[in-house]
C-alpha cells in the first residue's frame, strides 16, 4: 500500500517578508559602529573654531607688521579724504557697504583719559575732527581685523565667528601694544601711535593702537 504523499504547507506572503526584515536587520547591526558619549564629544570638539587661536597666530606675525608696514600719516590721509578722495585708494572694506578702515600714524600730545578713551591732539588735523586713542581695557570695532584687507568672512562658517575674530584681535592689541600703559601718566605726554580707525563719523577717528610710545 502506498503512503499518501505530505503536503507541504503554502509559503504565505507575510513568511517572506518576515525572513527579509529579519536579514535586513541583522545586517544593519552587523553595520553599525556604536560609539560613546565620550567618543561624540571628542570626535566633534577638534572641529570648534577657536577664535582666540586664529588671532594669536595672525596678529603679531601678520596683521600688525602690515599695519606698521602700510600706515599714512594721519593728518594728511584725513585731509585727502575731506577733499574727495576714493577711500578703496587708501583703506579697505570687509563687504559692499561697510565702512573703510585705515591704516595711519601721528604723533600727539595726550589729554586727560576718560575710561577707555585717551583723547589726543595732533598738529595739522582739519578742523571739527576729533581724535582719540582706545587704550582699554575696552576696545571696541573691527578696524583691526578689517584694515589689512587680508581677513576675509569667506574662511567663517557665520558672521558669529567673523565677530568673535574681531573682538579676539582687539584682546591681542590690550596683551601686546597696551600690556604696560599707566593711563594716569599719560596726560601731557607726546606718543607716537601706529594703529587703525573705521571711518564711521568722519568727525570722530578713534584709533585702535598696535604700536603705543609715550615720548621721554
Amino acid at each position: 500500500m502506498t503512503r499518501p504523499t505530505r503536503r507541504r504547507p503554502p509559503i504565505r506572503p507575510w513568511m517572506v517578508w518576515t525572513i527579509a526584515v529579519l536579514v535586513l536587520g541583522s545586517a544593519a547591526v552587523a553595520s553599525t559602529r556604536f560609539v560613546t558619549t565620550d567618543d561624540a564629544q571628542a570626535a566633534t570638539s577638534g572641529k570648534a573654531f577657536d577664535p582666540a587661536g586664529y588671532a594669536a597666530e595672525r596678529y603679531e606675525s601678520e596683521i600688525a607688521p602690515q599695519i606698521e608696514a602700510d600706515a599714512i600719516d594721519l593728518a594728511g590721509l584725513l585731509e585727502e579724504l575731506a577733499a574727495g578722495a576714493d577711500e578703496a585708494e587708501f583703506g579697505h572694506t570687509p563687504g559692499a557697504g561697510s565702512s573703510y578702515s585705515f591704516p595711519v600714524e601721528f604723533t600727539a600730545v595726550a589729554g586727560a583719559p576718560n575710561g577707555s578713551i585717551l583723547p589726543v591732539t595732533v598738529e595739522g588735523i582739519p578742523g571739527g575732527v576729533t581724535v582719540q586713542v582706545q587704550i582699554g581695557p575696552a576696545i571696541n570695532g573691527t578696524a583691526i581685523r578689517d584694515v589689512t584687507g587680508t581677513v576675509s568672512f569667506n574662511e567663517f562658517k557665520n558672521q558669529l565667528e567673523f565677530q568673535e575674530v574681531a573682538t579676539e584681535l582687539n584682546n591681542s592689541v590690550r596683551e601686546t601694544a597696551l600690556s604696560d600703559l599707566d593711563p594716569v601718566s599719560l596726560e601731557g605726554k607726546t606718543l607716537h601711535v601706529v594703529g587703525a580707525f573705521t571711518r564711521v563719523n568722519p568727525a570722530l577717528v578713534s584709533i585702535v593702537p598696535v604700536v603705543f610710545e609715550v615720548q621721554p
